[in-house]
C-alpha cells in the first residue's frame, strides 16, 4: 500500500510539473521514449484494459526494453488516485450499482430470443480499467480440469490442464496459502467469505443432507460438491485485474495507459498488422506497434474490431463495404454463454440482507467500509456454492449453484421486497450456440448479438433438472427453521411444461459470453486464432481474452481469462510453457448414479 501511494504521489508531482493534460497519457517517460512518442510507436499495442489486457500490460513491461501502449475505451477505476472515491467499483457489496450503470459498462442487449418468449436479454460488460473484473460478482472459479483437456482435443494444443494449472497458480495468492492447486505469490489475491452467515451454513448442510459431498476447494482436487467460494476480494476490496496487475505496473516508464479511448480499426500493411486507429477527445489518432497488436476487448469487442478492420466472413464484410484483409468465417461465430435462473424462498427469520438494503443501513455499511474496508460492504455475499452432475453418465459437473442470503430482482435493478434467500442455478455446458455480426461500419454501434438461448431440447431438459434439484436441496431439514413459501418459481409451478415456461420467462445471462474468436488448428475453417493465439492468415496480430476459448468452461470466466493472459505472456516472451504433470483430479466412484 505504501509503495502504491508513493507511486501515485510521484506520478502526481510529475504530472503537475510536466503539465501533462489529464486526457493525455498519464505516465512519465525517459527522454528517448519521449522522442519515440512523436511517432507514437511502441513494441506492443494492447486494445482493452480488462481482465486479460491488464495482465498482459504488466507481464510484457517486466522487460524494461519492451514498450507497451494499453488503450481502454472506458474511464480509470480510481478518482483522483483514490479507490474510496470510486466506491461503486471497489466496495464488493456495491456490485449491482455498476451492473446497471452505463458509465462503466457497454450495456449490451441481445436480439429478441425466440425460444425465450422473445425477450431481449441484458448483457453488462465492463468498460473501465479492469474491464468486467471491475463489475463482476468477484467469484473466482477455474472450471474443471476436463474443460482444458477438451480444449486440447478441440484443437487448442498445449492448453490441456497440465499446461493451464501452473498459470492459474502463477496468477494467484490464496489467503489459505499455496498447495498443489493454489498459488502463493501471484498478484491476484483470492479469499474466502468472512460473514459466517447462518444461511450459507444451512445451504451447505442441506446439500449434504440431499446426498452431495462437501468439497473444501472447488478449484482444487474436487470440483464436484458444495463448499465455500473463492472470491477476488482482498482486505475488504474488490481485487480486479486493474488492482492486481495494472496499478502496480503503472509507474514503469515503458508502460503508457490511456482511458476514454475507443479503438476503431486495426491498421494493416498488406496482411501485416502495424498499429491501430483510435478516437480520444473527439480526435482521430494512430498508434503503431513494431511487434504486435493484441486484442483483449472481450468476446464482443474483439470480434467486432476484427470485422471492422476487414477480418471475418468476406461475404458479410463486402455487404457492408468493408475492404477484406482476410477471409476468416469463424469471427463472431461459436458464441457461447451461461444462462441461469434464481430459485427464491421466503425466509421466516429477519437474518437475510433485506435490512442491510434499507437506506439508513446502507449508509452505515458504506461508512464502515470507507473507514476500515470491513463489515457487510466488504463481501459480495456469494460465499457458498456448488457443482453437481445433472444425471447419471455425465462425467463431471454440468450444473452450478451460487447461494445468496438475499433476493435479487432484474439484475439488481429493482430493490428486494422481502426477507428471502436464493440460489442462482444453471447448466454449464449448454449445447445452444450463437453468433454476433456487425450492425454497421460505425465502431460506436453495438454489434447484433444472437446467443440463440434454449434452442436445443437438451438445454431445456437441463434447466428443468436445475429447478427440480434445487427444490430438493431447499426442502432439506437444514432449512426447516428458515423456510417460508417459495417465491420463485412458486408452488403453483410443478409440471415440466410449467417449469419450462418459467425458465423461458425468468432465466437470464450469467454474463459469461465467450468463444467468438475460437482457438484451433489451421485446418479448422471455423478457428480464428492458432494455439499461440495469433490470428490466422495475418501477421503480428493476436487475440487474448475469453473470445479465444474453443468452448465455454464449466464455471465462471474471470479466473480462466486471467490464466489465458498469464500463459500467453510467456508465449509472447518466447518462454517454454510451464507444466505440472499427473496432478490428481477427483472422479466419481461410479457414473451410474447422479450423486
Amino acid at each position: 500500500m505504501h509503495k502504491a501511494t508513493g507511486t501515485l504521489f510521484r506520478s502526481h508531482i510529475l504530472k503537475n510539473t510536466l503539465g501533462i493534460n489529464e486526457q493525455q497519457f498519464k505516465i512519465s517517460r525517459t527522454s528517448s521514449q519521449l522522442s519515440s512518442e512523436k511517432t507514437n510507436s511502441y513494441n506492443y499495442v494492447i486494445v482493452g484494459a480488462g481482465s486479460a489486457g491488464c495482465v498482459l500490460a504488466n507481464r510484457l513491461t517486466e522487460d524494461p526494453l519492451s514498450t507497451v501502449l494499453l488503450l481502454e475505451a472506458g474511464p480509470k477505476d480510481t478518482l483522483l488516485g483514490s479507490k474510496r472515491l470510486m466506491w461503486k467499483i471497489h466496495m464488493p457489496a456495491a456490485l449491482t450499482h455498476n451492473l446497471c450503470d452505463e458509465k462503466y459498462n457497454w450495456y449490451y442487449h441481445t436480439t429478441s430470443q425466440k425460444h425465450m418468449d422473445n425477450r431481449i436479454m441484458y448483457w453488462p460488460r465492463g468498460r473501465v480499467w479492469g474491464g468486467s473484473s471491475s463489475l463482476n460478482a468477484m467469484v473466482y472459479i477455474r472450471g474443471h480440469a476436463e474443460d482444458y483437456n477438451r480444449w486440447s482435443r478441440e484443437g487448442a494444443t498445449g492448453w490441456d490442464y497440465e499446461h493451464c494449472l501452473p498459470y492459474f497458480k502463477k496468477a494467484q495468492t490464496h489467503e489459505l496459502g499455496p498447495d498443489q492447486y493454489r498459488g502463493g505469490n501471484g498478484p491476484l489475491h483470492v479469499s474466502r467469505g468472512k460473514t459466517n452467515h447462518p444461511l450459507h451454513h444451512a445451504f451447505l448442510e442441506a446439500a449434504q443432507q440431499a446426498g452431495y459431498p462437501f468439497t473444501d476447494d472447488m478449484n482444487g482436487y474436487q470440483q464436484e460438491g458444495f463448499g465455500w467460494m473463492d472470491m477476488t476480494v482482498h482486505q475488504g476490496q474488490r481485487w480486479s485485474t486493474a488492482s492486481a496487475y495494472l496499478h502496480p505496473a503503472i509507474s514503469r516508464p515503458n508502460l503508457s495507459v490511456a482511458e476514454k479511448t475507443l479503438v476503431t480499426k486495426i491498421l494493416f500493411q498488406g496482411t501485416k498488422s502495424i498499429g491501430v486507429e483510435y478516437v480520444t477527445n473527439g480526435q482521430r489518432k494512430k498508434a503503431f506497434a513494431s511487434k504486435e497488436v493484441i486484442l483483449s476487448g472481450g468476446a464482443i469487442n474483439s470480434p467486432q474490431l476484427l470485422m471492422l478492420s476487414g477480418i471475418g466472413n468476406a461475404d458479410e464484410l463486402k455487404k457492408l463495404g468493408i475492404p477484406v484483409v482476410c477471409h476468416l468465417p469463424g469471427v463472431g461465430q461459436n458464441l457461447q454463454d451461461h444462462l441461469e435462473v434464481y430459485v427464491q424462498q421466503k425466509c421466516t427469520q429477519p437474518i437475510t440482507l433485506y435490512n442491510a438494503q434499507k437506506p439508513v443501513n446502507m449508509v452505515k455499511i458504506g461508512l464502515e467500509w470507507l473507514w476500515k474496508f470491513t463489515g457487510e460492504g466488504a463481501t459480495a455475499h456469494l460465499e457458498s456454492g456448488g457443482f453437481i452432475r445433472s444425471e447419471p453418465g455425465v462425467p463431471h459437473p454440468d450444473i452450478q449453484f451460487h447461494f445468496l442470503p438475499s433476493q435479487v430482482i432484474d439484475h439488481g435493478r429493482v430493490a428486494s421486497t422481502m426477507e428471502a434467500y436464493q440460489v442462482h442455478v444453471g447448466p454449464m455446458r449448454s449445447t445452444s450456440v450463437g453468433w454476433l455480426k456487425l450492425k454497421s461500419t460505425d465502431p460506436n454501434d453495438h454489434p447484433i448479438i444472437e446467443p440463440n438461448y434454449l434452442s436445443t431440447e437438451r438445454d431445456i431438459w437441463e434447466f428443468r433438472q436445475c429447478v427440480k434439484l434445487t427444490r430438493e436441496i431447499f426442502a432439506q431439514k437444514a432449512f426447516e427453521k428458515f423456510r417460508g413459501p417459495e417465491i420463485q418459481p412458486g408452488n403453483h409451478i410443478q409440471s415440466d411444461k410449467e417449469i419450462d415456461a418459467f425458465i423461458r420467462q425468468k432465466a437470464d445471462s450469467a454474463y459469461h459470453p465467450s468463444c467468438t474468436c475460437k482457438m484451433g488448428q489451421l485446418s479448422d475453417s471455423t478457428a480464428v486464432v492458432d494455439p499461440q493465439t495469433k490470428v490466422i492468415g495475418v501477421e503480428n496480430l493476436r487475440v487474448v481474452d475469453a473470445s479465444i476459448m474453443p468452448s465455454v468452461v464449466s464455471g465462471n470466466l474471470n479466473a480462466p481469462t486471467i490464466m489465458i493472459a498469464e500463459k500467453v505472456a510467456d508465449i509472447i516472451k518466447g518462454l517454454p510453457s510451464l507444466q505440472e504433470k499427473n496432478v490428481p483430479v477427483y472422479k466419481p466412484k461410479t457414473l451410474e448414479t447422479q450423486r
